[in-house]
């Protein structure tokens, strides 16, 4: 199950991306999910809060493309290893790596967690 909702999430990350369609990302999640990343000022809380963490995720940048090269998946825990590339608001050029955690239970995410150097990705985003 753990490597489906793997799947699920990497299409759903995609559509989310390309098409911004925040919904099928949200849809992953568990009504009681904790969502967030190293430079959120708080973590996401809820179905509402996952809606609000993507979409405040896709509105930073102007395009955008992850690309996944390693895959963990056992006992209800997803590690994905991934590099993000695209531009920001600004059309300036970006790209940094990272590796999410994602927890699972009955099929949903219960709570998501992206590690990165934000170093790289502020200097970017600001510019």
């Amino acid at each position: 199950m753990s490597k489906q909702l793997a799947d699920q999430f990497i299409q759903a990350l995609h559509d989310l991306e390309t098409a911004r369609k925040v919904e099928s990302i949200v849809g992953l999640f568990a009504e009681n999910c904790e969502v967030g990343n190293i430079v959120s000022p708080h973590h996401f809380q809820g179905t509402q809060g996952a809606h609000d963490f993507w979409q405040n995720y896709r509105a930073t940048f102007g395009e955008v493309q992850s690309s996944f090269r390693n895959e963990i998946v056992m006992d209800g825990r997803i590690a994905l290893e991934w590099t993000t590339e695209g531009t920001n608001p600004h059309g300036k050029p970006l790209t940094y790596d990272g590796v999410s955690i994602l927890e699972t239970q009955n099929g949903k995410i219960t709570r998501f967690f992206a590690y990165f150097d934000p170093k790289h990705l502020g200097e970017e985003i600001t510019k």
